[in-house]
């Protein structure tokens, strides 16, 4: 039996805020309070910092094919990354293929997890196709603990799904209890925008975000709500960045229609501008939807502030520049779709969120851990401090100054989208279910020991 104990810090929870000492017995939390004659194996100083829930980010791309190659982290690099950063349980999303069953693609995206993931996992399924088979073996997958699924609006030909298909997707998780996500672009629209741009020889980055309007990602965000109030479920629309988009969410919740969203990092704190680098250095911001103009994001900031945003996450999709991204020099739509983040996930929406005075330290706890938690049945596994919960932790240091660069970055990718920027607040420690896996920025665990995580139907969603 091992015990840790980890002593004069502030814990910080989506609700509270106070000092306690906290004990750790082998995986699990065991007592929050005073220790004061308590026999440890390790004694963490947490001293002048926060103790908080590790970070639970749902939103990755591990090891992913997608336009002709694969996204350049796989769940080891990947996951190393995410542990330093203070992310000790990603959930990733297997994609079914064109005629298959989707519980195979479950199957194949748990091989390349076991062995390799440095900290915990769980998956949605994307969902490519709905046939007559494909609805029951959604109730199958509801059954071995993937209880989330993905539908597209956008990229006809690949992943888009007709209304009609989402509609029957919808109403199915209201007999299994699973919870659908939504990328929702017009892809049709867009994919006319596109062919036009590249016929009148406008082949740069910046024509990603130009192809790809802010109107087509609040059209497509009402259009599905409207189907999910049709269907009477709740639905969750992933990586919003538009302040249209914003808007139809928050309209919908004021009717008590359950919709939920998150948005990303890189919506935050990068903007369209980025595209336009010269040299063609803005193909390393190129992804879907795109980066806006600052209206957009003080819009997101303010939905962050008055919880019509309930998640940040990453929607991790590593590149390299040299190779991957460079695919689309002559045509900005071959250019893959991806940013990285979740190695600085945590640390900027500290330092811009809760250091920018947008967000408390108990929204930000809550954004970057407990809500994606409950809404991804996790909770109280994950996302909480509290005894019996599994003892992964973040002792986050508020006062630590960082740069990054790619110089130092375990993200497995030959850039940094925030290369340069300096932050405050930075890991110092962080455990997975008791162990130690990450110290000052460095990696210290082990590839291999994260665990895949069944999820149950979500508790949350009201």
């Amino acid at each position: 039996m091992t015990k840790i104990a980890i002593r004069n810090g502030r814990i910080v929870t989506s609700s509270q805020l106070y000092s306690a000492d906290l004990l750790i017995v082998d995986e699990k939390i065991s007592v929050i309070g005073e220790l004061p004659d308590v026999a440890v194996d390790r004694t963490i100083d947490a001293g002048g910092c926060f103790v908080m829930p590790g970070g639970v980010d749902p939103h990755t791309h591990m090891d992913t094919p997608t336009m002709g190659t694969v996204t350049s982290d796989d769940f080891e690099t990947g996951t190393v990354a995410a542990a330093v950063g203070g992310t000790t349980t990603i959930i990733d999303f297997p994609i079914q293929g064109k005629g298959d069953d989707p519980r195979t693609s479950f199957e194949t995206w748990q091989a390349k997890a076991e062995g390799k993931a440095a900290v915990d996992w769980a998956f949605h399924e994307i969902i490519t196709e709905v046939t007559g088979d494909t609805l029951p073996a959604l109730h199958e997958l509801v059954k071995e603990g993937v209880t989330s699924f993905k539908l597209f609006t956008a990229y006809p030909g690949s992943w888009m799904l007709d209304d009609g298909a989402i509609f029957q997707v919808l109403r199915s998780s209201s007999e299994n209890g699973s919870f659908v996500m939504l990328h929702c672009e017009n892809g049709l629209a867009i994919d006319v925008l596109v062919k036009e741009a590249l016929r009148r020889g406008e082949i740069a980055p910046i024509y990603h975000a130009r192809t790809r309007p802010s109107t087509a990602e609040g059209e497509a965000t009402g259009r599905m709500i409207a189907l999910a109030e049709m269907a009477q479920v709740p639905i969750y629309i992933v990586h919003l960045s538009a302040a249209e988009a914003l808007r139809q969410v928050e309209e919908a919740r004021d009717r008590n229609v359950r919709v939920f969203a998150e948005t990303c990092p890189h919506y935050l704190v990068l903007s369209e501008e980025k595209l336009a680098e010269p040299d063609f250095e803005g193909a390393k911001y190129v992804c879907s939807p795109p980066l806006r103009s600052t209206e957009h994001t003080a819009a997101l900031w303010r939905g962050l502030a008055n919880g019509s945003l309930q998640v940040v996450s990453t929607d991790h999709a590593a590149f390299c520049f040299k190779g991957q991204k460079e695919m689309g020099r002559n045509d900005f739509s071959k250019i893959p779709n991806g940013i990285p983040g979740v190695e600085w996930r945590i640390a900027l929406l500290h330092h811009y969120g809760v250091g920018g005075g947008h967000i408390t330290l108990n929204q930000f706890v809550d954004y970057v851990s407990t809500a994606p938690a409950k809404l991804f049945g996790l909770y109280p596994r994950k996302g909480e401090i509290a005894p019996g919960s599994d003892a992964d932790i973040v002792v986050f240091d508020p006062h630590v100054e960082k740069t990054l660069s790619v110089k130092d970055q375990y993200t497995n990718s030959d850039y940094n989208p925030y290369e340069g920027k300096r932050i405050v607040g930075w890991p110092k420690t962080v455990l997975l279910r008791g162990e130690v896996i990450a110290e000052n920025g460095r990696f210290v665990g082990r590839s291999g020991q994260g665990q895949f995580q069944r999820s149950s139907p979500s508790t949350a969603l009201g």
